[in-house]
């Protein structure tokens, strides 16, 4: 799948919104694109169901790089 269609980024960007709804401010920009880039991915190679895509958003979120506080 080359190009993605409405309803395929409609479904990215809700589960980009709920995998970030409890993080401070929605995520920062890092996080977001982290998790954004592993939706495009999953969307390209035929995964444009809200559930799966979902699926994908959530465990990106845990993939993510763990950060040290300073």
């Amino acid at each position: 799948m080359s190009r993605l269609d409405e309803s395929t980024i409609a479904h990215m960007e809700t589960a980009l919104e709920k995998a970030c709804r409890n993080l401070p401010n929605g995520g920062d920009h890092e996080t977001r694109k982290f998790i954004a880039q592993k939706l495009k991915l999953s969307a390209k190679k035929g995964n444009t169901t809200l559930g799966g895509l979902s699926t994908v958003a959530h465990r990106a979120l845990d993939d993510l790089p763990r950060r040290e506080s300073v």
